[in-house]
């Protein structure tokens, strides 16, 4: 899986899982009792089930919801999931920080911004192998300064 694919998957995973958070901002002060979970939470969350308590009531929440998710996951993404988590896991801590501060600014973005890296990201999944390797090698060969106003031109073009 190359690395701006990778990128992108945590960045919507990221996205997934803090969507059900956000929605329950004006019930932030209340936790969730283990007894509310359904049991295949509790199965996925078995982990957690001594120090649930202890957890705050937003993590309660978020980890709530991401289990009612893995169990509506086929096994084969479920597998998929594992290998992107394991993938995660087996970065460095800098480059694990680089891509939280990324996908921070990528939420940041209004919507027509972020439908607009969607979409370039969409349009450089769709080219080939070697036209992606082409263009990194491009990317990579050009100065910051160069990057900077290959940037700009592409985003007055899509206006």
């Amino acid at each position: 899986m190359n690395t701006l694919r990778r990128k992108l998957i945590l960045i919507l995973i990221g996205a997934t899982l803090s969507a059900g958070v956000a929605a329950q901002q004006a019930d932030a002060e209340s936790g969730i009792a283990w007894s509310q979970l359904d049991p295949q939470q509790q199965k996925v969350l078995r982990n957690f089930e001594q120090r649930w308590s202890e957890l705050p009531a937003e993590r309660q929440r978020t980890l709530s919801k991401g289990a009612a998710r893995w169990s509506e996951l086929t096994p084969e993404q479920r597998k998929q999931t594992r290998q992107r988590f394991n993938q995660w896991r087996q970065l460095p801590e800098e480059r694990r920080a680089q891509i939280r501060e990324r996908y921070k600014e990528f939420r940041s973005l209004p919507p027509q911004e972020k439908a607009r890296v969607r979409k370039n990201f969409q349009r450089f999944q769709n080219l080939s192998p070697e036209q992606r390797k082409r263009l990194r090698e491009r990317w990579r060969s050009i100065t910051p300064e160069q990057r900077k106003e290959l940037r700009e031109r592409m985003r007055e073009r899509q206006r």
